[in-house]
This record gives structure tokens, sequence and C-alpha cells, in this order.
């Protein structure tokens, strides 16, 4: 399961070619990863669904919205497309993006 989740990554790249909804992705990882911790940590279960939701918002902005396509999500495990998120925007904090998108044949 681990591998094939691995395999995905550049078809995840891909569908992820726009800066812009790589953009919406950082700021839903970031961001939403901070509210559901905040929720998980305080309790605020109310709150948690609200984040979750906007989530699911946001992404689905991001790929019918900009990059005209379907989110990853749709089609494969759900907890994928959470770790490539997180993948994504680690490598995008640390500089290593730009190499993974052109591995994955990504259009500059």
């Amino acid at each position: 399961m681990i591998q094939a989740w691995k395999n995905s990554w550049p078809d995840y790249l891909r569908a992820h070619s726009k800066p812009a909804t790589r953009a919406l992705h950082y700021l839903q990882t970031i961001v939403g990863g901070a509210a559901i911790l905040f929720c998980l940590f305080t309790g605020a279960w109310a709150w948690l669904a609200l984040v979750l939701a906007a989530i699911i918002i946001n992404a689905l902005i991001a790929h019918f919205g900009v990059e005209k396509n379907s989110p990853a999500a749709f089609g494969e495990p759900p907890w994928w497309s959470v770790a490539s998120d997180i993948r994504m925007t680690l490598h995008w904090l640390t500089g290593t993006l730009a190499a993974e998108l052109e591995k994955a044949g990504v259009p500059r």
C-alpha cells in the first residue's frame, strides 16, 4: 500500500501543475492542519467539522476552479491526498519542490 502511494506521487504532482493550485493546497495544509490540531487539543469538535469542510471546499476550488481537474481524493484513498498534500508542502517549504516537479514532468 505504501509503495502504491509512493508510485502515485508523480501523478499527484501533475494534477497540481499550476502554481495557484499548489498555493491553495499549501494554505489548506498549513492553516487547516494547524486548525485541526487546535480543535483536537482543545476539544472544539464543532469547529473541527467546519475546518474539515473548509479544507474540502478549498481543494474543490483549487481543482475545479484553477486546475480544471478532479481532486486526487476522488480516485484514491483520501489519506493518500492528505499525505501527498503534506509531502508537497514540505518540499515547497524546504525548496526541493522544483526538482520533484521536474522529475514528474510538470512544465514550468
